[in-house]
């Protein structure tokens, strides 16, 4: 029997932990993600943001269950810019599935995100993917958009948003209604 999540060691993904753990990730998120990412992908998130990355891990062995590898930067299509954390990979060991460990992976990303005031989260997962359709949205995350034929194998995906801030309509800059004219002062 697996062990389950809180016996789990919940870990924030190091530098010098990649040759250890690299191969591993690589391995596990292949067999779950219909994307295949080279090395330098995984290296392009991990070298920069390692700091919002975690991986689950089995006490006994200290062998890896799961990964969530995401990125956080400002995000200039807003106005004014938003700090936009993504969820690029998330996988869990068929093994440990059903037994949260992908919804802690999710919240301890989030929190980071959180913790380095990002605004919003986002992520795109593949319409078929219903358990991780529910996942996301039983912690709050929105279907913002269907993206047809978005993966390499032709299936589509949602991109899911997580709004981590309130957005004040008030504070948005609209240069069109600075130039109406009220009338005398």
């Amino acid at each position: 029997m697996a062990a389950l999540p809180g016996e789990l060691k919940y870990i924030q993904y190091e530098h010098s932990l990649e040759s250890v753990y690299l191969p591993a990730i690589r391995a596990l998120i292949s067999k779950d993600l219909s994307e295949p990412y080279s090395i330098y992908v995984y290296r392009y998130f991990l070298y920069q943001w390692g700091h919002l990355c975690y991986m689950a891990l089995n006490p006994s062995d200290s062998s890896l269950v799961g990964v969530i590898i995401c990125k956080l930067e400002a995000h200039a299509s807003h106005s004014p810019p938003t700090m936009r954390g993504y969820i690029a990979m998330l996988a869990v060991s068929a093994t440990y599935r059903g037994h949260g460990v992908a919804t802690a992976l999710v919240k301890k990303a989030i929190d980071a995100m959180t913790h380095r005031n990002a605004d919003e989260v986002v992520l795109e997962t593949e319409e078929t993917n219903i358990p991780a359709m529910r996942l996301y949205e039983r912690l709050g995350f929105l279907r913002s958009k269907k993206l047809h034929r978005y993966y390499l194998n032709g299936n589509s995906a949602y991109r899911l948003v997580l709004l981590l801030k309130q957005i004040d309509p008030d504070a948005a800059t609209d240069l069109s209604l600075d130039e109406v004219d009220t009338g005398p002062s």
